[in-house]
């Protein structure tokens, strides 16, 4: 990926360095807005990182400028603002996803990935593959190892995502936005209890597990390779 970051504050601006070149991917820096805003512009990039309070501009003026120019590239607000009320401006001045300070490395990566998959619409295929599991979209079937797993609509939701995002930690905020559809945690433990079940599903009858809890983070889906 080509990622554009957005920051004003040089120390979390190379943390983010660090952070994408450990992935591989390729990452621009520009210190404020204006400049921010003139690069999307010029230049081509996979996703937009987007702090919010810049030294020059509010982060929301900024994105909406962006999207009122026709810059349709997918963007990841940052800020230590984290109220529901604060991340749904964000996504209302027209950002993809909003995350809060402070994060996780392995966090901000997932979200990153997750926006560069939605629009490069690979998560569209008729039949998704990893490891032991296929995901018929059409069809809304799953298999692990060429065996049928019966699942409800919610469960197939569920593991659709999980088959989208393979190997990628997915972390509760991105359940409930992406699956359920909200943008604020009705602080229920729907998500908890949905996982639960569609991993009893997935593991029934083999002996290695499917899905992987990243303690305060989320959760993975392995390869499920053998029974």
């Amino acid at each position: 990926m080509k990622i554009l970051y957005v920051e004003d504050d040089p120390r979390a601006a190379r943390e983010m360095e660090d952070i994408v070149r450990r992935e591989g991917d390729t990452i621009a820096v520009e210190t404020n807005g204006a400049d921010g805003l003139k690069r999307a512009g010029l230049e081509s990039f996979d996703v937009i990182v987007m702090d919010r309070m810049l030294g020059d501009a509010d982060g929301l003026d900024i994105v909406r400028r962006l999207r009122g120019s026709a810059i349709s590239t997918p963007i990841l607000m940052l800020s230590a603002l984290g109220r529901t009320s604060e991340r749904a401006e964000g996504l209302e001045a027209g950002a993809d996803d909003y995350l809060a300070k402070p994060f996780e490395a392995i966090e901000l990566v997932a979200r990153v990935r997750a926006l560069h998959r939605r629009a490069s619409g690979r998560e569209h295929s008729a039949v998704i593959l990893f490891g032991a599991f296929e995901c018929h979209v059409k069809a809304r079937t799953a298999f692990r190892d060429n065996r049928h797993i019966p699942l409800s609509p919610r469960e197939f939701e569920l593991f659709r995502y999980f088959m989208e995002n393979a190997g990628e930690v997915v972390t509760r905020e991105m359940l409930l936005r992406d699956v359920w559809n909200m943008s604020f945690d009705p602080q229920t433990n729907v998500v908890d209890v949905n996982i639960g079940r569609l991993r009893r599903k997935l593991e029934e009858g083999f002996d290695s597990p499917a899905l992987e809890t990243v303690w305060g983070t989320g959760y993975r889906l392995l390869q499920g390779r053998g029974q």
